[in-house]
């Protein structure tokens, strides 16, 4: 697969001259979009990296940190770009410069299988005193707490961890982005858990540079087009992604 891609995008763009490289941030537990397998990193966001840095001609080398980390690292000058699955933010606009998006998620309320059936109403996830919970630091998290007011709002570390939180009853819902959603079709060990595909939100994930470096960043955009106008950008996502995507 990975040959085929690098054929697709030699196919229509030559590579541009090669430079000293550069260093990716990403955090490797966010499937499908980064994660670890058999010890590499692999994902949509692997697979980005290895498309652009084809198209500039420019070794990518991935650094794994806390998703936490990366804003920070970016701004210390450790990292020069990051392709983490981030979703843009007018918060995380003032401390970056995002990239054009490459693909449109949102936040989705995910529950056991069997507690569908008081969460079938659109309004339901609204209700007073409902028990939701979401990871700290994340856009599930702000929605949470602007949009979900009279819930009663718990903080888990990740998603397996909510997962857990969900079959102990210390939770009805667990509100994420759509990537863990679509974890659930395809993991057999999740078949007690169901994902209301209806996002809460509208979001965009986008890759992101430091402050002052609009130059990295117009060059990322560029890469993007080729992805978008030679199709390995819908391959990738269509190699990962179990439910089909937008891509604008």
């Amino acid at each position: 697969m990975r040959k085929l891609l690098l054929l697709l995008i030699f196919c229509v763009t030559p590579a541009v001259a090669a430079a000293a490289g550069l260093k990716v941030g990403i955090s490797p537990d966010y499937p499908p979009l980064a994660y670890k397998q058999e010890g590499r990193i692999v994902g949509i966001e692997a697979d980005n990296a290895t498309a652009v840095g084809a198209i500039l001609g420019q070794k990518m080398t991935l650094m794994e940190m806390p998703f936490e980390k990366l804003i920070p690292a970016l701004q210390a000058g450790e990292i020069d770009v990051i392709m983490s699955g981030m979703s843009v933010t007018a918060a995380r606009g003032e401390e970056v410069i995002f990239a054009e998006p490459y693909m449109e998620i949102g936040q989705m309320a995910i529950m056991l299988m069997d507690d569908a059936g008081q969460f079938s109403q659109p309004w339901s996830i609204y209700r007073k005193g409902v028990r939701v919970g979401v990871e700290p630091g994340t856009t599930g998290a702000e929605f949470a707490k602007i949009k979900l007011k009279e819930a009663q709002i718990s903080y888990f570390s990740n998603p397996s961890a909510a997962f857990d939180g969900l079959r102990s009853d210390e939770i009805d819902l667990y509100v994420h982005d759509a990537p863990t959603s679509w974890q659930l079709a395809t993991s057999p060990d999740n078949e007690d858990l169901l994902s209301l595909y209806s996002p809460l939100t509208d979001e965009q994930l986008a890759w992101a540079v430091r402050k002052g470096d609009e130059r990295l960043a117009q060059s990322l955009n560029a890469a993007l087009q080729v992805m978008k106008g030679n199709g390995s950008l819908r391959y990738i996502l269509n190699r990962w992604i179990p439910v089909t995507v937008e891509v604008r």
